[in-house]
């Protein structure tokens, strides 16, 4: 197979935990031809989406930090459904260039292209909003842009979440309680002066034992989460926080959650889905670039990777054949 991936410089990879280095890994260990492109190289030339390339031969990498792993061919300029899959894998924010490469893909696809995930579940699925499509799972949330509005819902919960809908990694996130003397000023922050829609949630105390990562892939739960375990006195779980990764197995709770939530992701077009739960509750869809590949697949049996190769290659056959 022929795959493009659209993501951020190569050259930038942490190696020994980017999910995007392990879907390359498996995927030049089974002999198929990758090719790189950043989302601004997209572009629309006699009708036809086209992308920069660069075909690119896998060599690995020797050590944590080593930043020769690869070397690249010539560019060249070639249609996106002249690849047999274009795999989507710019970290967000989910900007105004971030929405075009999208509109861009979506065009792709109607010209052939398959492209995962698809331009239109990358729009339609906004990683905090998303979780309102399933609210029987969800904490008590709000979203609003009028700090009253939050004042409001402090008063009732006494404990909340407030957080950006564009961001990643934790950034932006806060906590509040009633008895916090920086209330206006994060909301003012975070807000703009009610110019700006911000999500809050119930907080959710089980937070301090992990907040997971399940993984669906091609409409599979995979058996194992990811635990994001707050260090020290921060709330925040995210690895790019200083959250500790362990993988576990996933409990009743998450395994019903992820199973009612596959057949949907399957429908948008969204091949792989990461979804955020603490304890009982989804907080969180993520299908831009979901992460936790290397984590999972260093500290269990499962290879997360190798899964993601199948339901490519099952997708394009798929495709294909109808």
């Amino acid at each position: 197979m022929n795959i493009l991936f659209i993501a951020d410089p190569l050259a930038g990879f942490k190696t020994y935990k980017d999910t995007t280095y392990a879907m390359m890994r498996e995927m030049a260990n089974r002999g198929w031809q990758l090719s790189h492109t950043l989302s601004s190289q997209l572009s629309i030339a006699d009708g036809q989406v086209v992308a920069e390339s660069v075909p690119f031969d896998f060599l690995g990498a020797q050590n944590d930090h080593d930043h020769a792993w690869f070397q690249c061919a010539d560019s060249q300029h070639l249609a996106l459904n002249e690849f047999d899959a274009v795999i989507m894998r710019t970290d967000p924010p989910f900007d105004l260039q971030y929405l075009y490469a999208t509109q861009l893909l979506t065009l792709a696809e109607q010209q052939g292209a398959k492209v995962y995930n698809s331009g239109q579940a990358m729009r339609d699925f906004n990683e905090k909003l998303a979780i309102l499509n399933f609210s029987t799972f969800t904490a008590p949330t709000l979203v609003t842009t009028r700090a009253a509005d939050v004042r409001d819902f402090l008063a009732t919960h006494h404990d909340i979440i407030v957080k950006p809908l564009d961001g990643m990694g934790g950034m932006g996130i806060f906590r509040l309680t009633e008895n916090d003397h920086n209330i206006g000023s994060i909301l003012e922050t975070l807000m703009h002066l009610d110019t700006r829609t911000i999500m809050a949630q119930r907080y959710i105390p089980q937070i301090v034992d992990g907040d997971k990562r399940i993984l669906v892939i091609g409409g599979q739960v995979i058996p194992y989460a990811l635990a994001r375990i707050p260090q020290g006195k921060e709330t925040r779980g995210n690895l790019a926080a200083g959250g500790k990764g362990v993988a576990r197995p996933l409990t009743a709770r998450d395994r019903d959650i992820a199973q009612h939530l596959a057949p949907e992701l399957v429908r948008r077009g969204i091949l792989l889905a990461g979804l955020d739960v603490i304890g009982d509750y989804l907080t969180e869809v993520n299908v831009t670039s979901p992460t936790g590949f290397q984590e999972i697949m260093k500290q269990t049996d499962c290879d997360v990777a190798a899964l993601f190769a199948d339901a490519v290659a099952l997708a394009d056959v798929a495709v294909t054949q109808a």
